[in-house]
């Protein structure tokens, strides 16, 4: 049964797709893996993992919906600056074609955690290429070229993630960053609520604890601002650890702002 997150989550994410006016090839891809219980049931076990075993923040189904949906709204930002993803400058697809896969790495990036912290992005595109065969094997019918390029693209966000892997097309360059923005305190609610004990993580579930909001929006001079309200100095783990890391692998980099507000204080500028 979902919860009232992941459905809230949900019903972003189709209202976002929705309101493209695509084809129906993204729509029907989201409608799929939604649908898919092996692939929920992989998301809940790696977040079962994540928390009860390990005492990290959530690598669950509401983080990879959280991801997903910020994946697709930087997307759409980079669509309307006029931005052309990889698939459309080889010519193999189109910009809907680039949200399928992009879609389908966020969606299933982290399910990897069901067997390992190590190399879970690994393990995560090993789990996720049936999973994206089966999907892809409905929505391209016959179609192969792309059925290959969307499936390459998907497995490529999905196993460069981390950001210690080189990645070479905007399409797994969004996953990244993506990622790295589902950072407020939500996430880190259940750990913070269930920790007994020092672990090592910590930094992570407390950094993420201070972080109140993270926006997306169109740029002023470039074709994504990226904006992060915190509430205390320690927030900065998270902007300067983990997204200014995984941003600086992200061929995505050079098209993105980023400021980062504490409490009562002005604006800094990253990027």
């Amino acid at each position: 049964m979902r919860s009232p997150k992941e459905s809230a989550l949900e019903t972003k994410i189709i209202g976002l797709i929705t309101d493209l006016k695509l084809s129906g090839k993204i729509l029907q891809t989201i409608e799929l893996a939604l649908a898919d219980q092996e692939i929920q049931a992989l998301q809940d076990y790696a977040n079962t993992v994540a928390i009860k075993r390990l005492g990290y923040n959530d690598h669950g189904p509401v983080h990879m919906r959280t991801v997903a949906l910020n994946a697709l709204i930087m997307m759409q930002l980079l669509n309307s600056a006029g931005v052309r993803c990889n698939l459309e400058q080889e010519e193999w697809g189109t910009f809907e074609d680039s949200l399928v896969a992009v879609f389908l790495a966020a969606f299933l990036h982290d399910i990897g955690m069901s067997i390992s912290r190590q190399d879970h992005e690994l393990y995560s595109a090993y789990l996720a290429y049936p999973l994206i065969n089966r999907i892809l094997g409905q929505v391209y019918r016959g179609v192969f070229q792309k059925y290959i390029a969307v499936q390459s693209l998907a497995l490529e966000g999905i196993s460069g993630h981390m950001g210690n892997r080189l990645i070479h097309s905007l399409e797994a360059g969004i996953i990244l960053i993506a990622d790295g923005c589902d950072m407020t305190k939500g996430r880190a609610r259940i750990p913070m609520v269930i920790a007994t004990s020092p672990k090592v993580g910590d930094i992570h579930r407390y950094s993420a604890n201070a972080i109140e909001s993270v926006r997306l929006s169109r740029g002023e001079q470039k074709a994504i601002r990226i904006e992060i309200a915190m509430s205390s100095e320690v927030g900065l783990f998270q902007v300067e650890a983990v997204l200014l890391g995984k941003i600086a692998a992200s061929p995505a980099k050079e098209l993105l702002e980023l400021y980062a507000t504490v409490q009562g204080a002005e604006a800094k500028q990253y990027l």
